[in-house]
This record gives C-alpha cells, structure tokens and sequence, in this order.
C-alpha cells in the first residue's frame, strides 16, 4: 500500500499519520471512505493515500511522534 502514498513526503509519516488514523477509527470516527476492507488499519491507509486526513507537522522533536504529527478527521477540502 506505500506504493501510493498520495501527496505525503516519505513512507515514515505516511505510516505514522495512518496508524494515528486507525486509533480514531477503533475509537468510534467514522470512515471517511467506502472501502471493501471493514478492517480499521486498511481504511486508514485509503484514507491516507487519498489526502482525505489532514495532519499537521509542528516543531519539536521528531522522535516524539504525538508532537510530530497531530491530525484531524475533518476531510480534506476539495
């Protein structure tokens, strides 16, 4: 599935932004995609891949992922 990243500048943050996603899917979020895959880690990273979960890069220590990449189920605009 990193083959197709979408618009996400290295596999590390595309990871890191779509196991983040999946948390917010176990806990309740609704999926922002209609996908074959009722599996929460799959529906994340089509979500991802499609630039439909914003996230933002803040400064601090890039080592401290929950300071590094917060995001927002909001979609992306379009």
């Amino acid at each position: 599935m990193t083959d197709n990243i979408g618009q996400i500048d290295s596999k590390f943050r595309y990871i890191i932004v779509a196991a983040k996603r999946t948390r917010q899917l176990q806990g309740g979020s609704t999926p922002l995609v209609q996908g074959l895959s009722r599996k929460f880690t799959r529906i994340a990273q089509e979500e991802v891949a499609a630039g439909m979960v914003n996230f933002e890069i803040v400064g601090g220590d890039p080592q401290d992922e929950d300071e590094a990449l917060p995001i927002d189920t909001r979609p992306a605009p379009h």
